[in-house]
């Protein structure tokens, strides 16, 4: 008789198919500003782009999409579908620049297209009844979390694995615009192990005083991206 996978492996599983790159959804098309970076000489070396980097997770993502993604972890917890549709708006206010706004939930709608075909979970079936309706965009950190939780997941491992995703998503990008060696991208990956546990830590029990709190340089360059002459990414 073969052996039963335990539960442990059964979840790192599920959070390995999250967070595939190979996923459809098309994030590796988003560089959400870095390009305008890139382009203006700022982030032009392999210590620039990890400085981008570790300022995105600690002094933008955990205010914005990181602490979004928590608290719509506790609103599915608590099967509070009026409370994930609160924070979907509330997270659609704080995208100023466009691009980075349709990207958002171009991505959560995917997200949710693939998963919601093997979680059967009653209040993933309202949120894209919601989408269609369009009482609600179905924002990528919202679907993330939500998924997440319906897949068993704990909000650490949840957290960790979306914040390693955006920070490989950005490392990845900024190899190619500057560009930079595929072992400069490994060695600014190794050096995130200890932010990105922070950022974890940080992300847990949200401040709601800092809730959309951003780096303006970041919304501004992600809304300058939009006139960039040429250009490599949707935003």
């Amino acid at each position: 008789m073969a052996p039963t996978l335990n539960r442990s492996l059964a979840d790192l599983g599920a959070l390995l198919h999250l967070v595939d790159p190979t996923l459809p959804i098309g994030g590796f098309n988003h560089s959400n500003g870095l390009e305008t970076f890139v382009q203006q000489g700022i982030v032009e070396s392999k210590t620039t782009l990890e400085d981008y980097v570790q300022t995105q997770l600690l002094q933008n993502w955990i205010y914005n999409d990181g602490a979004y993604l928590s608290l719509a972890f506790d609103a599915m917890e608590n099967h509070d579908f009026d409370r994930l549709c609160e924070l979907d708006w509330t997270l659609s206010a704080t995208k100023i620049a466009r691009e980075s706004r349709e990207g958002s939930f171009k991505l959560g709608v995917r997200l949710l297209k693939i998963f919601i075909r093997y979680e059967n979970h009653p209040l993933l079936t309202a949120y894209q009844q919601a989408i269609t309706e369009k009482r609600v965009q179905g924002y990528f950190p919202i679907v993330f979390a939500m998924v997440a939780q319906a897949m068993g997941l704990t909000k650490g491992d949840t957290l960790y694995a979306f914040y390693y995703n955006a920070a490989v998503g950005a490392i990845t990008n900024g190899v190619k615009l500057i560009p930079l060696s595929q072992m400069d991208g490994q060695d600014i990956l190794f050096s995130l192990r200890q932010p990105l546990q922070k950022a974890v830590e940080l992300s847990l029990s949200p401040d709601p005083d800092w809730l959309g709190a951003a780096t303006l340089a970041n919304d501004i360059r992600a809304m300058q991206h939009e006139q960039l002459y040429t250009r490599l990414y949707m935003s």
